[in-house]
């Protein structure tokens, strides 16, 4: 098994998104697709190789969010199978509810953020349950929901067949880690829920896979030290964010704020100007505010 892991230049920046090409004896595999407005770049990293879309019979999304399933479509339309969460898949087989739902947060900058995305034939979606093993290229896939970042989160634990030396794909439930900087965890609306992505992170303990690959961005080979870290810090982060909600602060007063919370927080672990623009591009700060204070209202209401 070879893992290839490709940069998708996600607003011309370096390190911010990845897709991964997974080769086995019997063929390719592909983890992840990134948005559709990266799709010229993914399609010159395939060609560097030899490769086109064509070439991906199977596609393994970890959800449905743009940055990691927006260019899905580009590989059904050759004829792959795509696999997803059960609740992801009725949004990539009619996504306008979920398009123009992120058109109102992003307005005229979603086109140059996401691209288009079109429907997926019914036919060419496959949603696996927990714990269930696809074959692909001669490799063994496992789903594993792990919810937490999003309700139709899986994160992919691929192994040959004889079941040894396993990996695992782990979309945005292992955070985001940009170069040497800090993991940090992805906290967008609607579905952040700490005690469940608790939960996600204790099961990626038990997991035999010793090595992480993040979306965002790359190998991970200490995983305990990452997931506590992770763990840790998304603590860290709901726990500043409990008093505003608790104030019913407007989430445009609490931007800034966490803006400035979090570069300090990066800035004072060694992460510098590029590299503090690459988290905020693969983690937006204003999506967390508002992942986080939906978190605790819901929480309260609960």
């Amino acid at each position: 098994m070879e893992i290839h892991t490709l940069d998708l230049g996600f607003l011309d920046l370096e390190n911010a998104i990845a897709a991964f090409v997974v080769e086995g004896p019997d063929g390719m595999a592909l983890v992840e697709t990134g948005p559709a407005s990266t799709l010229g770049h993914l399609k010159v990293a395939l060609a560097a190789s030899g490769w086109t879309i064509a070439d991906f019979q199977h596609v393994f999304l970890s959800h449905i969010h743009f940055d990691h399933a927006g260019a899905a479509w580009a590989f059904a339309e050759k004829g792959a199978t795509i696999h997803v969460h059960p609740k992801g898949l009725p949004h990539l087989a009619a996504p306008e509810k979920l398009y123009n739902s992120a058109r109102m947060i992003y307005g005229e900058k979603m086109d140059e953020l996401w691209g288009p995305m079109h429907p997926v034939a019914g036919s060419q979606l496959h949603a696996p349950s927990h714990g269930e093993v696809i074959e692909a290229a001669g490799l063994k896939f496992t789903a594993w929901h792990t919810p937490g970042h999003a309700i139709h989160h899986i994160a992919w634990e691929v192994a040959p067949a004889s079941g040894r030396k396993a990996v695992l794909f782990t979309g945005d439930v292992a955070g985001v880690k940009i170069g040497n900087g800090p993991v940090v965890p992805p906290c967008p609306p609607p579905d952040i829920h700490v005690e469940d992505w608790q939960a996600s992170i204790q099961l990626m303990r038990t997991l035999p896979a010793e090595i992480l690959y993040l979306t965002h961005f790359g190998a991970i080979t200490d995983k305990k030290a990452h997931l506590d870290a992770l763990e840790q810090r998304l603590l860290t982060w709901a726990g500043w964010m409990k008093p505003y909600a608790d104030q019913q602060t407007p989430s445009e007063q609490v931007v800034p704020l966490f803006e400035q919370f979090v570069a300090g927080e990066l800035a004072g672990l060694g992460v510098d100007e590029a590299g503090l623009r690459r988290y905020e591009a693969a983690n937006p700060a204003f999506m967390s505010v508002a992942g986080l204070l939906r978190y605790w209202k819901k929480k309260e209401l609960r």
